[in-house]
């Protein structure tokens, strides 16, 4: 023990002895901790570095003005397939190039149960995630199906399915002859008036892309999409479901429809803000203004569209063979021949005109009906031409002018539409004449928002005809409106087809998913009529977001026959009033998960019938007032 000691001693004054004068001048602080490095060790900022000078590249860390550092080597990626990378100099020092988006999500997930990659690394089946399914990354060409015959790396494929639940306790007047009522005493015209609609729609669609669509319009576009619906409905009289008085009053039907079959083809860029000009041929999504007010619909046809000025005006050019509809699921039917019913289309979009937040739109479509057969529907009934007046076979040419405004003027937000129609009949059903159409339409909702609450005011004129049998035909009828309006499909009357008894076999006041009171067998398989009572509405109304989740909302309407010679005209009456009545509706829409893919809708309404429909419409069995509760629910991936 004693010998290490002195061995320690002695190694001390060795070092002592070694450098007397660094130990003098540099005296420990004793507060310093032990392992602290010495001052001379420390970078004191703003120090030159001993022998350098103000001239010298870097200064004790510090950037200069005006002196650039040299650029580090370029990156040398060795990804097969992948983008190339900008070269270095084309980013800030703070930022390095990777490769492209695609190839970095999938290097992310190397493993499925990679632990902290949870938010990233989901299952196919996630919708709301990165997705190869839903078109969020290419398809993999060394692992693309044998039956796809592509080539690149930027194909992209995409599955959507939507589940669309319906249940739908109404009313509405139901016509019924003696012969035909199942009931005791049922002597009068109407009969019970109770039914129950069930409908399960499924739609299952398929898009294959080429190019990268997030920054400019794809270069190629396939897209199709099914749809398959059961139907069930149950009435409380015969003859309402099928024109034979024996079969039951309830009814099952399926049908598979396609509501979609199109390629899309990208023609050019026409701008360094990628303008262009495109191609779709086949089954497609048509809407000729912003409300469907005139055609809204899934048709087949030729539409040319693009834009111009960095997306400030956009135009289409539309041509539609119309196809024929199943009956009693209105999906589009392609196993019959289409339609001798044409439309050609052309409008131009101009956002920020005539002010700042409004988008304007100019339109002019031509409908060229060429239909002088008769034709039944599939329960029997006919549906062209509408039985009423002389019940000949009627062809027509009718051109729509039409402008429309939507947008925002300082806090209020407007949507309005106008439409005039010009041309011929060549066959009124009240002279057996031709006859010129002029007719006219209007719509506008105005809407102001107060927090969470949005107040509506609404307001629709669509002319009438009011001498049936002169030589002009003045009621205003569309082609195949589905409007987003006053309600909607919340509403009774837009909602329930209300038929048109005494005057016409299988001819309604107004379609199902319609406003216009035209006197047409229905919009899907029926023509347009100009020889109607028009139509007025004026309605008030609210939506309220009372949670993300939930919102509530109400319309009032009162709605009119703008002039009802027609209608007395076909019910051999003297007078008929003008009042429809008042339309009050309310529907709850739920979305749990505050998106779009899980929306639950319990919606109700109720018609108080004015004079001009109690009129029509007396039934001894004092039902006064009708009822429309619909259940929605939508799921969809």
């Amino acid at each position: 023990m004693a010998a290490a000691l002195s061995s320690l001693l002695l190694h001390a004054v060795a070092l002592a002895s070694a450098a007397p004068d660094e130990a003098a001048a540099q005296p420990r602080d004793a507060t310093a901790p032990v392992d602290a490095p010495a001052p001379d060790a420390l970078a004191v900022p703003g120090s030159v570095e001993p022998g350098a000078t103000v001239d010298d590249p870097m200064i004790a860390g510090r950037r200069r003005p005006g002196y650039v550092t040299e650029l580090p080597a370029p990156i040398v990626q060795n990804n097969v397939g992948a983008v190339h990378a900008p070269p270095p100099e084309a980013f800030p020092t703070d930022q390095f190039p990777i490769p492209d988006r695609w190839r970095l999500v999938t290097a992310l997930c190397p493993d499925k149960n990679f632990v902290g990659l949870q938010t990233v690394c989901k299952s196919r089946f996630d919708p709301y995630h990165q997705n190869p399914l839903k078109a969020d990354r290419p398809i993999q060409l060394d692992k693309k199906p044998f039956f796809l015959p592509i080539t690149g790396d930027d194909w992209f494929f995409g599955i959507n399915a939507i589940s669309d639940t319906v249940v739908e306790p109404r009313s509405f007047p139901t016509p019924v002859a003696d012969q035909t009522s199942s009931y005791p005493g049922a002597i009068d015209t109407f009969g019970r008036d109770r039914s129950l609609v069930l409908a399960q729609t499924g739609l299952l669609g398929f898009g294959l892309t080429k190019g990268s669509t997030a920054y400019k319009p794809p270069d190629v576009e396939y897209r199709v999409l099914l749809a398959y619906q059961v139907n069930y409905v149950n009435v409380q009289e015969r003859r309402v479901l099928n024109v034979e008085s024996s079969r039951p009053t309830h009814r099952t039907d399926t049908f598979l429809g396609v509501q979609e079959f199109f390629v899309d083809k990208h023609l050019g860029n026409r701008s360094d803000r990628f303008d262009f000009d495109s191609i779709r041929i086949g089954i497609q999504p048509f809407q000729f203004d912003f409300r469907g007010f005139l055609f809204q619909d899934n048709q087949l046809g030729i539409r040319f569209f693009g834009n111009r000025d960095n997306n400030r005006y956009q135009f289409n050019l539309q041509a539609i063979w119309r196809l024929d509809k199943d009956t009693n699921s209105g999906l589009n039917d392609i196993t019959k021949k289409p339609r001798d019913d044409y439309i050609l289309s052309a409008n131009i979009f101009a956002q920020d005109f005539p002010l700042p937040g409004l988008t304007s739109l100019a339109s002019f479509t031509a409908n060229f009906n060429r239909e002088t057969e008769r034709e039944l529907d599939h329960n029997g009934f006919p549906v062209r031409p509408a039985l009423l007046g002389d019940q000949r076979p009627r062809e027509y040419d009718v051109y729509y002018v039409g402008y429309s405004l939507d947008g925002r003027l300082k806090r209020f937000n407007l949507s309005s539409t106008l439409y005039g129609a010009f041309g011929e009949d060549r066959n009124s059903f009240f002279t057996s004449k031709p006859a010129k159409i002029r007719a006219f339409f209007a719509a506008a909702e105005l809407s102001y928002d107060i927090d969470w609450i949005r107040v509506k005011l609404s307001g629709l004129y669509a002319t009438g005809d009011g001498k049936p049998k002169d030589n002009k035909e003045t009621g205003f009828s569309a082609i195949f409106e589905n409007p987003i309006f006053a309600g909607a499909d919340t509403s009774y009357w837009i909602r329930q087809t209300v038929p048109f008894a005494g005057g016409g076999v299988n001819v309604a006041l107004s379609p199902r998913n319609g406003l216009l009171n035209d006197l047409r067998t229905s919009k899907e398989q029926g023509q347009s009529n100009f020889n109607n009572p028009g139509t007025m509405l004026l309605g008030v109304g609210a939506d309220f977001d009372i949670l993300p989740q939930l919102r509530f909302s109400t319309n009032l309407n009162h709605l009119w026959f703008e002039n009802t010679a027609t209608l007395r005209e076909l019910r051999n009456e003297g007078s008929i009033p003008k009042s429809i009545g008042w339309d009050l509706s309310g529907a709850l829409i739920w979305r749990p998960s505050m998106i779009q893919n899980i929306v639950f809708r319990l919606s109700g309404a109720v018609l108080d019938p004015g004079k001009g429909f109690s009129d029509l419409f007396t039934n001894s069995r004092g039902d006064d007032r009708y009822y429309s509760v619909l259940f929605n629910a939508i799921l969809s991936f």
